[in-house]
């Protein structure tokens, strides 16, 4: 997701039952709603079409994480958006997309790399990563909100290992059922 859709995130925009559907929700398994909309942090979703994101095991339970953290802070129970402040003030206020930058420099420094790792980089990593195992180029667009497919060739590294093994996924006319010999 791009900063600004994770800071505009509402609670009702996450989802994270095995069968949403029971929400009144028409996907069924965890995801969230990315939605376009006035935030009081400023931020939003660059696309003005709304989209779905199907989210893992690891997501939910990150998510799981957060949640009992953020029940912590009193100050946090009655804003709808899902990142607020838990460790600075105002605590409970929605979280600036700024302030993801900042975290995201502190957890580079802790880690003691050299550069910080910046939100747009693991945005990027996760599209290569779709595009590693396999994932299509309209379902890299998809999940990464892009309107036009050609956004998301930026993605796609191909190494030899893979167009090799492109190549031999496609079946030979000698071994398919019915082939004349």
């Amino acid at each position: 997701m791009r900063i600004g859709e994770v800071c505009g995130l509402r609670r009702g925009d996450v989802h994270l039952l095995p069968d949403s559907r029971l929400l009144g929700c028409k996907v069924a398994r965890a995801h969230l709603h990315v939605v376009r909309r006035e935030n009081p942090n400023g931020a939003w979703a660059k696309s003005r079409r709304e989209r779905v994101v199907p989210l893992d095991f690891l997501v939910v339970q990150a998510f799981d994480v957060y949640e009992f953290e953020r029940m912590e802070v009193p100050q946090a129970a009655d804003n709808d958006l899902v990142f607020v402040n838990l460790f600075r003030e105002p605590l409970g206020a929605p979280m600036r997309p700024d302030a993801i930058n900042e975290l995201m420099a502190a957890c580079s420094r802790r880690a003691g790399l050299d550069q910080p790792v910046r939100p747009h980089q693991l945005r990027h990593a996760f599209g290569s990563n779709v595009a590693d195992a396999g994932g299509r180029l309209d379902e890299i667009a998809e999940l990464l909100g892009h309107a036009a497919v050609s956004s998301s060739q930026v993605y796609l590294h191909p190494d030899p290992g893979r167009l090799r093994e492109a190549v031999e996924r496609v079946p030979s006319p000698r071994v398919q059922p019915g082939a004349l010999r």
